[in-house]
């Protein structure tokens, strides 16, 4: 099976064909290789600095609120990071709510790792449902036809309600059977996938950014989630976020590449913010 039947399969989601490990098959899409040794070389050095050996525990809380920052600023909240580490109250206006979503599902991610593998629906759901924050009977499901989705961001054409629970069903069994892939192949796939079908309602971008760390910390890459790929896509600009975004769901061979290497260079860019982070606490500074 040639790359480009691979990676439409991958993007329908459908689990029939020539290879029972479609994911594993993206892995050698030209440059993809490169990505995912240059991300675990950074993973590698963080995980190594000497302040992680002994205060990790402070690492992983500083990468969660500077990957929730991030993340928020990438669905059109973009306070400094004094401004989130400060305020108590994520009640107020739009920008507010967005925030404590963020915070609230950075949060929730560590609560689900264990559940991931077996039941990734459930997680989604639940991921939407605190993000939500609110007992409409839309949330905590996947949308049905003619529900609206509010996720002004990501202009690309909505899928309907039956392609999106489908594709999302296909995921979902993806990630179950397991795959040989790296761990960077399918977290950029499952935040390309749910960006592309938004299956809520609501803060499907912020679902999205999560269920890529729930794969990367799950996957064993960055086990104590100290590496915020939110840091980086925020870093790299929602420009370029939305056109690697384009890669994705053009379904060809070098969009999907362009995609992972992407979500690579934002993996290795969480990586060098938690790396400051390790360094200020070194001299003392934080």
């Amino acid at each position: 099976m040639g790359h480009a039947r691979v990676v439409r399969n991958v993007v329908l989601m459908s689990t029939t064909g020539a290879t029972a490990d479609p994911l594993a098959a993206l892995g050698s899409l030209p440059g993809v290789a490169e990505s995912v040794e240059s991300v675990r070389k950074a993973v590698d050095r963080v995980y190594g600095h000497r302040v992680m050996r002994r205060r990790s525990n402070e690492i992983t809380s500083e990468a969660a609120l500077r990957g929730a920052r991030g993340s928020a600023a990438l669905s059109g909240s973009d306070w400094a990071l004094e401004e989130v580490r400060r305020r108590t109250d994520f009640s107020g206006d739009e920008d507010a709510r967005v925030v404590g979503a963020a915070l609230r599902l950075t949060a929730e991610a560590g609560q689900l790792l264990s559940i991931w593998r077996q039941s990734p629906l459930r997680v989604l759901a639940r991921l939407h449902l605190v993000a939500a924050a609110t007992d409409r009977d839309e949330v905590g499901r996947p949308r049905q036809a003619g529900e609206p989705v509010d996720e002004p961001l990501i202009e690309l054409p909505l899928p309907g309600a039956d392609e999106a629970h489908g594709r999302l069903e296909g995921l979902a069994e993806l990630v179950v059977a397991g795959s040989s892939a790296p761990a960077l192949v399918t977290a950029a796939v499952v935040h390309g996938e749910l960006l592309a079908l938004r299956p809520f309602s609501s803060h499907n971008g912020l679902v999205a950014r999560t269920a890529e760390r729930i794969v990367l910390v799950g996957s064993g890459l960055d086990p104590k989630s100290v590496c915020p790929a939110e840091v980086g896509h925020a870093e790299l600009g929602r420009a370029a976020y939305l056109a690697a975004l384009d890669g994705y769901v053009s379904g060809t061979p070098e969009g999907m590449a362009a995609w992972i290497a992407h979500c690579g260079r934002a993996v290795e860019l969480g990586v060098r913010e938690s790396t400051a982070v390790c360094e200020a606490l070194q001299r003392g500074a934080a």
